[in-house]
């Protein structure tokens, strides 16, 4: 998949979820019941065991029909080694120009994480996709409304505190995409085998997605 598709797919899908798992079998259960929910994006950590093992499996298995990417990823050495596993996007927790220069390298969309203004300027000057706000959850929807003020023309991702309750409320303040991790896949859900749990959750975040583009003015 292009990189303009792979864009098209995420901001259209407007959801992320964030995945770490003990086992491949795991996340590759889980990334199923996502994909029933209305979310086929996800985000495998680095921090998951085996993450590379289980990128290339995940995009052996589910092709085009799921966009899995790599997520704390911190240089462009990792960055790397992901993108040649299959990963389809990176994601920062951080600002790495370096990193940036990789993925633009292999026409891979990444979307690294900032938070003031001059780190989200900076960020989207050297080529991401869209910039991650990480931790949303310390300036909330406000400061998404904020930054967007002075810098319409950069496509933001909120990541951390994003829920059910406040998920349409951060698109109505202009971002384009949520990451989710926690409140839609966690251990426990995993451990016990609720899928369908994982399922509705998923649906959930889809709908409120929408929600807050049709609030926007973006359908």
């Amino acid at each position: 998949m292009s990189a303009k598709n792979t864009e098209r797919m995420l901001f259209e899908t407007g959801v992320v979820a964030i995945m770490r798992a003990k086992s491949s079998d795991q996340l590759l259960a889980a990334a199923e019941a996502i994909m029933k929910g209305g979310v086929n994006v996800i985000e495998v950590t680095m921090t998951t065991p085996n993450a590379l093992k289980v990128i290339q499996e995940a995009t052996d298995r589910f092709s085009d029909d799921v966009l899995f990417g790599a997520g704390t990823v911190l240089d462009p050495e990792t960055a790397r080694a992901a993108i040649l596993a299959g990963a389809q996007f990176i994601v920062t927790p951080t600002l790495n120009k370096k990193t940036i220069k990789i993925c633009r390298r292999y026409a891979v969309p990444i979307i690294p994480g900032a938070y003031t203004p001059t780190e989200i300027l900076t960020a989207w000057e050297a080529g991401a996709s869209s910039v991650k706000v990480f931790p949303a959850s310390s300036g909330g929807p406000g400061y998404i409304k904020a930054i967007k003020a002075p810098l319409p023309q950069i496509s933001l991702t909120a990541v951390g505190g994003v829920n059910v309750e406040n998920t349409a409320e951060f698109f109505g303040a202009g971002v384009d995409v949520v990451g989710v991790g926690g409140e839609l896949v966690n251990q426990k859900l995993l451990d016990q085998g609720d899928l369908k749990e994982i399922t509705r959750r998923a649906e959930q975040f889809r709908t409120e997605a929408e929600k807050g583009k049709v609030k926007s003015g973006r359908r």
